[in-house]
């Protein structure tokens, strides 16, 4: 977490301060004639799409201003459209979330993201937060804690559950993840993206392709998470991330 401002996160958390909201010209609260606040979606699932945008649509202070299932398009929606927030998904076509995330907060530094997943929040909720992200939800909760959390993302304060909150001010308390948790925390974002897609059964080339790499690269990574995983050999880095993913989609 050296990469975020402690202090302001644990105040947050912690609920005893409230970070300022996100410039913008149109107040969060609806009133007659006001503009309503512009939400993105970004989701490679066409059917969450588009129950997420009829939720958001009636009500009376969100509208769906653009969609988009791929990063590149996602990115040219950001700048084309300008929304107040945007909702992004981890897995994504043609890239992974937490890189899209960074690519736009490096231009539209004040867009408040939120990341809506099916993938633990335990492993990727302190990676979005560090990527820029201000909320990490899940998409197992109800549709109705979506509309809270954009809310919250959109007034500048940060949306984690309340087990993730622990979570994060527990680490930056002690200062060092817990001994005996899942060494899959030491691997960096781009090498988790890999490990997940070799766990789906993505061979090194598919994954290349898919993440716009070298096969080279794609390889120099599996060597990476072998060692960081204690790994002897590439037959146990296949089985090691095959059962994290079914893990994770069991979970």
């Amino acid at each position: 977490m050296n990469r975020i401002n402690r202090t302001k996160v644990v105040s947050t958390l912690s609920g005893t301060t409230k970070r300022p909201a996100a410039p913008s010209t149109t107040p969060t609260a609806p009133s007659s004639g006001k503009a309503k606040r512009r939400v993105l979606l970004i989701d490679d699932h066409p059917i969450l799409r588009k129950g997420l945008a009829q939720l958001i649509n009636q009500e009376p202070d969100l509208i769906v201003c653009g969609e988009a299932e791929e990063a590149p398009k996602a990115f040219e929606a950001v700048n084309q459209l300008r929304p107040d927030v945007a909702v992004v998904d981890i897995s994504l076509k043609g890239g992974n979330g937490l890189e899209l995330i960074k690519n736009i907060k490096a231009l539209h530094p004040d867009l408040p993201l939120l990341v809506l997943s099916m993938h633990d929040e335990t492993l990727y909720a302190e990676r979005a937060i560090r990527a820029g992200s201000l909320g990490y939800i899940m998409k197992e909760e109800a549709l109705e804690k979506v509309l809270v959390a954009i809310r919250q993302v959109i007034g500048g304060d940060i949306f984690l559950s309340e087990r993730m909150k622990g979570r994060l001010i527990n680490q930056m308390v002690g200062g060092r993840i817990k001994q005996g948790e899942s060494s899959i925390d030491s691997l960096s974002d781009r090498e988790l993206e890999v490990f997940r897609l070799i766990g789906e059964g993505r061979g090194t080339r598919q994954i290349a392709e898919e993440l716009r790499l070298s096969v080279r690269t794609v390889e120099a990574y599996r060597e990476y998470i072998k060692d960081k995983l204690n790994l002897k050999n590439g037959t146990e880095l296949v089985q090691h991330a095959f059962q994290y993913v079914h893990s994770e989609l069991a979970a």
